[in-house]
């Protein structure tokens, strides 16, 4: 296993492709985006069964307009005004909390949806490839994949990468707020102790089931990605009978608002999110961030071009702009997340980027954060995401 800080050792193999492409059937994934979206949509879609399109890009000239459908705040503006600015297409970001949103909202539009760029999670790739949801690079027209460091390509969901390149990746934590909360919390533990008392109706989790599931199992150092019907049972009645009624908000975003703003005195929150809400708030000194024991999350978002996209030659060109050497400092020190570029932990340190902390992990660190894989259980765990939510009423 390699010393230097990537997360080589703990992304899926390359063998495991087979694994998580067989994992999820069609009728799951059709499921999942169901209950995630609405069951409306779901009659009117039909499975493609082709995977993904051809490239639709051949090099000819930029559309006038470039639609990304991605995270929240996941682009720093300094680059999206360069791009208008240097090359002409203007930029149009939405935002999602979750991966079931997007694929929801995908399957639903049968590629008719109007973007161009998204950003899914890695584990979901294969499945949206199968179902035609994205479109082949034209690689051609991507030159600046050469900026990327090679522990961050040919990830076991894209193995050529062919339909997806590292946008960014990150891991979940919490923020607290030390005026209210005086003890020190470590734990996945500790945030649902503080959550049922010194943050009860002050607490806010991500809008995400991957995170309010994956809570509980590391809480408890079990495996996040159990089938046991029993264990996700507990789960169930755990996060919905005892916590729901003590969670104020689901919010994927508390860095834009609540830390800034200090609405909220417990925030489950992604590491470049929380970043942000530090660098943002005028009282920094009142958070604590903190990486939580005994286990936790590693997730990697991709840019990949949406079945469909109107505008793919603006969309290959925002890509590529984004990997340049200069785009990717930008978009780390506003996003506050590894983007997967080469050699940038010493430039960013060299530039006095703050926080690098909260961006680059520790050997040590590493370790402790494990990937989600979709299997069967994925249609009880959005399930479950549902009925805490409607429980909480939020």
């Amino acid at each position: 296993m390699p010393d230097s800080r990537t997360p080589l050792r703990i992304l899926a193999p390359e063998e495991a492709v087979p694994r998580i492409v067989n994992e999820l059937s069609r009728r799951r994934f059709l499921s999942v985006a169901a209950i995630a979206g609405g069951a409306a949509f779901l009659a009117a879609c039909t499975p493609s069964g082709g995977g993904a399109p051809a490239p639709q890009a051949t090099g000819g000239d930029l559309e006038d307009s470039v639609s990304v459908y991605t995270w929240g705040d996941y682009d720093s503006p300094d680059v999206v005004a360069a791009f208008t600015s240097e090359l002409g297409p203007d930029v149009t970001l939405d935002s999602y909390s979750s991966n079931e949103e997007l694929i929801a909202k995908l399957v639903a539009a049968k590629g008719t949806s109007g973007y161009d760029i998204v950003v899914p999670t890695g584990v979901f790739i294969p499945q949206m490839i199968e179902q035609g949801l994205l479109t082949k690079f034209n690689k051609d027209l991507l030159p600046n994949l050469a900026n990327m460091d090679p522990a961050y390509l040919g990830r076991a969901w894209d193995p050529t990468n062919d339909y997806s390149v590292c946008k960014a990746w990150g891991t979940t934590g919490f923020v607290y707020d030390k005026n209210v909360i005086t003890r020190e919390l470590t734990t996945w533990a500790d945030f649902f102790d503080a959550a049922q008392n010194e943050a009860s109706g002050k607490t806010s989790m991500s809008d995400d089931p991957a995170g309010i599931i994956g809570a509980y199992f590391w809480a408890n150092d079990l495996d996040w990605n159990t089938e046991d019907e029993a264990e996700l049972e507990e789960c169930r009645v755990f996060l919905v009978e005892q916590i729901a009624p003590h969670i104020s908000a689901f919010d994927s975003y508390p860095g834009t608002n609540a830390i800034p703003q200090g609405t909220q005195t417990l925030m489950q929150a992604w590491n470049g999110d929380a970043r942000l809400g530090l660098l943002e708030s005028s009282e920094p000194d009142r958070w604590q961030w903190v990486l939580p024991g005994p286990v936790t999350e590693l997730w990697m978002d991709n840019w990949a071009i949406a079945a469909g996209a109107p505008n793919p030659e603006a969309a290959h060109a925002f890509i590529n702009f984004s990997l340049s050497p200069e785009s990717l400092a930008l978009n780390l020190d506003y996003i506050g997340y590894n983007v997967g570029g080469k050699d940038m932990e010493a430039g960013a340190i060299e530039s006095e980027i703050p926080l690098t902390d909260m961006i680059f992990f520790t050997p040590e660190q590493l370790e402790t954060m494990h990937e989600q894989e979709l299997n069967d259980s994925q249609t009880t765990r959005v399930a479950i995401w549902n009925e805490m939510k409607a429980a909480a009423g939020a």
